[in-house]
Formats: C-alpha cells, sequence, structure tokens
C-alpha cells in the first residue's frame, strides 16, 4: 500500500533501509514479439525480488501504466510518480531496462540526467545494470544514450510496421478502428467485419427519415434527448458496457446528442454499407495528435458490410443538408456577411436560421444565432439571436460614420502633406541625430584621454573611476536620445506613406445600401451580443488609429 507521509529512515531486522522506492512499470502494444516477457505481471515480479536483494531499499509503491506508449510521457501512473518525487515521498526510481522508463531518447535522457539528480532521485534500471549510486558512472556512460537511441528507433521502426500492415488491411476494405461506428458492432468471428447494431440502427434510421421531414439537426438532437436515447458515447458505455475514455466521459455526463454528432452520422458513408478509412493521421510515432486528411487522401471501399441506409436515401439526405447550409438568403443566394458574423461571448461563427411558420403564416425573414449554442444543444453559450434586416440597418450606418472619419483623416493629412511640416521635421531631426553622435564620439574620447592619465599617473584610480562613470552615464543618455529620434523618424516616414487604405472607404463614399464586395473590403468581423447589441471591427483600424494618433500630437501645425 502506498505511503501518505514522506519516507523516513528506520531500522528492519537490524538493516538500516536507506531508500524508499517507487518501482514503475509500463507496457503498451509497441512491444510487440517482447510483450509476454515485458507483461506487468513479469516486470512487477523482477522488482519485487530486486527489492528482495538489496536490503538497503524499501517499497513505497508500484506505478503502472498498461497500455500507454513509450514516446508519450502523459502517461497517469508516470504523472502521479512525478507528483510524489516533487512532494519527496521516495528518493529512488526502479524500472526493469530503460525502455520501460520510455522511448523518447530526449525525454528519457532530461529525466536520468536532470530531473532526477536535481531531486537527489536514485535511479535503478536493472536489467541495463544502471545505478546512480553504486555505479554513477553507469549513468554517465555512453552506453546509456546509445540504448535510448536504440529504443527510439525500435520505436519508430515497429510505429512503421504497424501503419504499413493497417494500410494494406484498410486497402482490402477491413476495418481497423478501435470502435466499431454507431449503429454497427464488431464481428466476433472477425474484428475487422462489422455488423448491424439492431437497437442504434434503428436510431441511425430515425435521424435520416427526420431529415427528409425537415427536421434540422437542433431539433433531431432535441428529439433524441426528449426520447431518453443515449448518444453514441452513451451508447457504448451504458448499453454495451465498453470502456470509454476519461475524455469521452467527462464531455458526455449525461450522454446527450448535439447537432456536431447528428450530422457526423448523416454525412457518414459507411452506412450505405461503405468502408471509409485513413481520414486522419497521428503527427508523428512521438506526437500522438491527429491532424485530419484531405478527402481525396481517404481509403474508401464500397459494399464491405450490410448497410443501414440505402444509397438512394443517403444521396437525398446530402443534397437536403447542402440545400440547408447554403440557402443563406430567402431568395437562395449567398449572405453579404457570410463568415463575418460571429458570437461576441464565444467568439464561434453565428448561424443562419430562416424564420419558419407561426401560426400557419409564412414568415419572410431569416436571423442568425449563435452556432455553439445550436451544437450543444443549449448548453453552451446563449442564443444571441438577431434577425438580419437589425444587422444589415446598424452595419451600413456604421460604415457611414467610418466613410465620414476616413475622408475627414485623409483631408487633413493632405494638408500636413502640402505644408511640407514632414519635410522639414525630418530634416530637423537628422541634424539632431547627428549632434548627437559627434557628443557621443567627443565623450569617447575624453574617456580614452581619462585613462591614459590614470596610466600616466595624472590622476588617482578614484578620479578615474569618477570620470569613466559619469562621461559612461552621458553617454548613455545620448544613446536614448537618438533612439527616440529614430522612433521619431520612422513615426514621420509612416505617416507620410501612401496610405492606400483610406481608399478602400473613399470608394464607397455615397453608398446607400450593402453588398458582398463592400463588406468583404472594408469589415473583418461583426460580433453580435445578447440584446441586440453589435460590434463591428472594421479593416485597416491599426492605420487609422495610428494617423490619429500622428495628427493628434502634432495638432498645432494644422491650419
Amino acid at each position: 500500500m502506498p505511503r501518505q507521509s514522506k519516507f523516513k529512515d528506520k531500522e528492519t531486522e537490524g538493516i538500516k533501509k536507506l531508500y524508499n522506492a517507487a518501482l514503475y512499470i509500463r507496457l503498451s502494444v509497441e512491444d510487440g514479439d517482447k510483450e509476454e516477457s515485458n507483461s506487468i505481471t513479469n516486470q512487477r515480479l523482477l522488482l519485487t525480488e530486486f527489492l528482495k536483494e538489496n536490503s538497503d531499499i524499501e517499497l513505497y509503491d508500484y506505478y503502472i501504466d498498461d497500455g500507454f506508449s513509450g514516446t508519450d510521457f502523459s502517461r497517469p501512473g508516470f504523472e502521479r510518480l512525478l507528483e510524489d518525487l516533487y512532494s519527496k515521498k521516495f528518493n529512488t526510481v526502479i524500472v526493469k531496462d530503460l525502455s520501460r522508463l520510455g522511448r523518447n531518447y530526449i525525454e528519457v535522457g532530461n529525466y536520468i540526467e536532470k530531473v532526477f539528480p536535481l531531486f537527489n532521485i536514485r535511479f535503478i534500471a536493472i536489467n541495463d545494470q544502471i545505478d546512480s549510486i553504486k555505479n554513477p558512472e553507469s549513468i554517465n556512460s555512453v552506453i546509456v544514450p546509445f540504448k535510448n537511441l536504440i529504443n527510439d528507433e525500435y520505436c519508430r521502426d515497429i510505429s512503421n510496421k504497424v501503419k504499413a500492415v493497417l494500410n494494406v488491411k484498410m486497402k482490402k476494405g477491413e476495418y481497423v478502428g478501435a470502435y466499431a461506428p454507431y449503429g454497427y458492432l464488431k464481428d466476433p468471428n472477425d474484428i475487422h467485419h462489422l455488423i448491424i447494431d439492431e437497437d442504434a440502427a434503428k436510431v441511425v434510421k430515425m435521424i435520416y427519415e427526420l431529415t427528409l421531414k425537415g427536421y434540422g439537426r437542433t431539433a433531431i438532437s432535441k428529439k433524441l434527448n426528449e426520447l431518453g436515447i443515449l448518444n453514441p458515447t452513451g451508447h457504448r458505455a451504458e448499453e454495451l458496457k465498453m470502456r470509454i475514455t476519461v475524455a469521452e466521459d467527462k464531455k458526455n455526463i449525461k450522454y446527450s446528442w448535439c447537432s456536431t454528432t447528428v450530422r457526423q452520422i448523416l454525412k457518414s458513408q459507411v452506412y450505405c454499407g461503405d468502408t471509409i478509412q485513413h481520414k486522419g493521421k497521428l503527427i508523428s510515432y512521438k506526437i500522438h495528435k491527429r491532424v485530419s486528411l484531405p478527402e481525396e487522401e481517404w481509403i474508401v471501399v464500397e459494399n464491405t458490410h450490410e448497410p443501414i441506409i440505402d444509397r438512394d436515401t443517403f444521396d437525398k439526405v446530402q443534397k437536403a443538408i447542402l440545400e440547408r447550409d447554403t440557402k443563406m438568403n430567402i431568395d437562395g443566394k449567398i449572405s453579404i456577411f457570410a463568415g463575418h458574423i460571429k458570437c461576441a461571448d464565444c467568439e464561434r461563427a453565428m448561424s443562419k436560421k430562416t424564420a419558419g411558420k407561426y401560426k400557419g403564416e409564412e414568415r419572410n425573414y431569416y436571423y442568425y444565432m449563435c452556432s455553439t449554442y445550436m451544437r450543444s444543444g443549449g448548453t453552451k453559450c446563449t442564443k444571441h439571436t438577431i434577425k438580419n434586416n437589425e444587422i444589415e440597418k446598424a452595419v451600413l450606418e456604421s460604415i457611414k460614420i467610418q466613410i465620414a472619419l476616413v475622408s475627414d483623416l485623409r483631408r487633413i493629412k493632405n494638408d500636413i502633406d502640402n505644408s511640407n511640416f514632414i519635410d522639414n521635421e525630418k530634416h530637423l531631426i537628422q541634424e539632431n541625430i547627428e549632434k548627437c553622435e559627434e557628443k557621443i564620439e567627443i565623450k569617447r574620447k575624453l574617456r580614452k584621454e581619462c585613462y591614459e592619465d590614470w596610466k600616466l599617473g595624472k590622476i588617482t584610480e578614484e578620479e578615474y573611476n569618477e570620470y569613466t562613470n559619469e562621461y559612461s552615464s552621458n553617454i548613455r543618455k545620448i544613446e536614448d536620445n537618438i533612439d527616440n529620434y529614430y522612433r521619431a523618424l520612422k513615426d514621420l516616414e509612416q505617416a507620410s506613406a501612401e496610405s492606400e487604405w483610406m481608399e478602400y472607404f473613399i470608394k464607397y463614399k455615397n453608398i446607400n445600401c450593402l453588398s458582398r464586395e463592400l463588406i468583404d473590403n472594408l469589415i473583418d468581423n461583426i460580433y453580435i451580443y445578447e440584446g441586440n447589441k453589435i460590434r463591428i471591427k472594421f479593416k485597416y483600424e491599426d492605420e487609422y488609429n495610428y494617423l490619429l494618433d500622428f495628427i493628434k500630437r502634432r495638432k498645432s501645425i494644422i491650419a
């Protein structure tokens, strides 16, 4: 049993126990044909026998990671070991061999050479005959990094071999995923073949039928939740009694449906009887982060298992999804705001919603709603609902005001340019920089002469230090002045530069209506707050504010 307090020396049968040991055990699929010899049981047996043979070491606790790669140190057992290490609950770490600690050449070396010595931890790798106390040279031996490199290379080689085997299986249409897609089970007679899960398949069919009846994804997820149907993760955990990850469990406390899950089911070709794999990959065998692959790199094999949805129904649903996603306006045209409207709180895109019938009458408008709110079934963020005509009115008025401000700014800038103020300022600054550089040269010369006077005995060492410090201080102050002059010069150059961005605003000076081109040219994003409040982030705001600030600092020269 693990101890809760820091270790203490104690006498046992007259032998003093000097070391409290953390025994670390790890096993993963990368061990390949060595899996049996590296089993948890065999490692525990080896480490326990080692303790019996070394009476000065006492067990503190076992730290076990079963099924975790050695290339990644984000392992629960190892992380718990580090927490106890930082709390000084033990002073020794023992492993079967270096590969059990990890197979990442750089990380393993970091722990052995830096972390463990920093916390005065005795490190023992039994089969590699490494002991940082009894044989300090074993840690610093060239063999250690060489073995770490071999372990790293072994893992890379295994990773490449596994990838090659999986690619062959995928191209043959064999399913290689950890879990079967929702609606299917792995065939007990052939784990690479899918068979229908009747209960989940009924839900899949219901989702497709509701879509063809005109239900949206949010409405479908709401209906499934009202019926008490578990989402795919909940079905796997509660009804199929399968293990799920901690991350999945946290995200699906109530195992509720959301629009994203519904969309994934509606877009999945697997329900037509096809196997689609290789949609993503790990960045590398060391970085266990998945990245999506373009559709042309997917591996698709048709007719590999019994379909739940016929192809005609699947195609109709895809057409319905496309129409729903692309019909931005009532007239079928793409919205002028598409890609620019975001929720002010979660900063996710707002989704277009067409107003349906109300009391039997068709409503001829559409509105926007927070996509986070929609996808979460209303559990995250809030609606932020706003009608399109309200956005149009506010944006048009704001653009007119911004154009007027930019027009005034350009007029003032032209006045400054025509007054030759900037050219005169530049000339004056250049003269000041040259004067400062001359002063620095004089001070440096005096400081050098001061050194020569001291060497010749004309002044004392105390006088030399006093003069030198004074000259050095003067030089630093002058150098600071030069830096300030150069910054002022840069300000003037930026202010005098051609302000092409102004023309984007001026060209729309007489607008009375909005267009897609206008929005794209002038606006970055339109943020929607609750209560129909809007904030518009215009393009070139930094350039505008810089020029405005420059003019304010020099307003005295404006006639």
